[in-house]
């Protein structure tokens, strides 16, 4: 499986996005057990190939994470939503970058595992988050003019929302996790100023700014990157322990 690229965040458009990429680390089945979870996946890529009049495949399993599967049509969706995030065509992204879209979709599952059972999120802030994303569209200042928007990529309000209350979700899961364990002081912070932002600054001929105008700045950019590394860190230990299918070889390929 190629490394896993994570855009955590993806709540907040054309904000900062934290980008996780980690080493390579394939699942295979190694005992009865998931031998007989590979029976059943296949037993339902066979139930799920269902043709229409001109034998055309309708839908089919990608992989499974954990016996929950992935369907091609939640890959075309992924795929959809990331393009209406970025204002892009979904014709446009490449095999790499649909690719890379599938690992984010395993590793969305991997984390909403550590969240069940739980409640929806706050239908406020899903609501926050839906009109942030409909400021980035001229069409989304009116509802005919935004539901035709989602029509464009394949979207409902629904899948937005859905999308949006599980991201919103798993964002707490991480900060509750993880932001605890993270502290940056003043050393670190000074060093990054000196080391790395001035010299830019220098480069780029631009004006040296005093470090205290910067340094509530840099400090959150070193508690993204600290939590960057601790997000990498778990979810290599939770695809370790997890029973991922190798995709099918021929998965980049879209329905015809």
């Amino acid at each position: 499986m190629k490394p896993a690229i994570i855009k955590f965040g993806m709540l907040k458009p054309r904000m900062t996005r934290f980008g996780i990429r980690w080493s390579d680390g394939r699942c295979r089945p190694s005992n009865l057990r998931s031998l007989r979870h590979s029976a059943i996946v296949l037993a339902l890529v066979m139930t799920l190939a269902v043709t229409s009049r001109a034998g055309t495949v309708v839908d089919r399993v990608i992989t499974s994470v954990n016996g929950h599967v992935i369907l091609q049509s939640d890959w075309e969706q992924e795929v959809s939503f990331e393009a209406f995030s970025e204002g892009r065509n979904p014709d446009s992204f490449t095999e790499d970058e649909r690719h890379a879209a599938l690992d984010r979709l395993i590793d969305q599952e991997l984390l909403r595992e550590q969240l069940r059972p739980s409640q929806p999120a706050p239908a406020e802030q899903v609501s926050s988050r839906v009109a942030e994303f409909r400021k980035l569209y001229p069409t989304g200042n009116t509802d005919q003019g935004w539901h035709a928007t989602l029509e464009r990529y394949g979207l409902t309000q629904s899948d937005v929302e859905k999308r949006l209350s599980d991201e919103i979700q798993i964002m707490k899961l991480a900060e509750d996790r993880l932001r605890p364990s993270i502290q940056i002081d003043q050393r670190a912070v000074e060093a990054y100023y000196h080391d790395k932002l001035l010299p830019e600054l220098r480069q780029a001929g631009g004006y040296s700014t005093p470090l205290n105008e910067v340094f509530a700045q840099i400090k959150r950019l070193l508690a993204e990157k600290k939590m960057n590394e601790l997000l990498t860190g778990w979810l290599t230990n939770l695809r370790s322990a997890s029973h991922i299918p190798t995709p099918e070889s021929g998965a980049g390929d879209r329905n015809p």
